[in-house]
């Protein structure tokens, strides 16, 4: 029963042990007397995080992070951060991404540098396999052309050829005609020719 008593009177000061933070553009004065009336022994900047001790309607018991108690105007506090808070931790972490970004970047350019001029390079190397695909089509066009060609003139001869040896053989069977004509006339006439 002792524990459930002493359970039930603790239960009010870890319910009042909240975290509270000062409102935006304000300096506040930390006091030692519970109603402010003194002067301000330390004086909190917006943002500065504090835990509430004990609140009432115009005043708040506050505990600094290291230690220090004192008392302030229950009105300058609220449980949120301010913005003033929010913005310097979105500015620090947008500083840190960017450093981040920056180390990527520079990791990465080495990288991609070679990408680059290994991209450059097979751009170069299809562009001459294009150009001896097309070289070779050209070639076995032609080749395809000669072998027609030689199918078609396998049995044949060239007319002009032809025509050329026959009139040589004519003109040469009739010359090697008289020579033989006017050696046989010479030798029947004792080699006078009689014509």
């Amino acid at each position: 029963m002792r524990k459930a008593f002493l359970l039930l009177a603790m239960t009010p000061l870890a319910a009042l042990a909240e975290t509270a933070y000062i409102t935006d553009n304000l300096r506040l004065g930390l006091h030692q007397a519970a109603d402010t009336s003194d002067r301000a022994f330390q004086t909190l900047d917006s943002g500065q995080e504090l835990e509430i001790i004990s609140r009432t309607r115009n005043y708040a018991n506050v505990r600094l992070p290291d230690g220090v108690e004192g008392y302030v105007k229950a009105a300058y506090l609220v449980s949120e951060k301010p913005a003033k808070l929010i913005v310097e931790e979105s500015q620090a972490k947008v500083e840190s991404l960017q450093a981040e970004l920056n180390e990527t970047k520079a990791a990465f350019a080495a990288p991609a540098a070679t990408i680059d001029r290994l991209e450059q390079q097979l751009t170069a190397s299809q562009t001459e396999a294009s150009e001896i695909t097309a070289r070779a089509s050209e070639l076995m066009n032609e080749l395809d052309d000669y072998r027609s060609r030689q199918d078609r003139y396998k049995y044949s001869l060239p007319f002009t050829w032809v025509g050329g040896a026959v009139l040589v053989c004519l003109l040469a069977g009739f010359l090697a005609g008289l020579w033989w004509v006017d050696m046989r006339s010479r030798r029947r006439h004792g080699g006078i020719r009689i014509y």
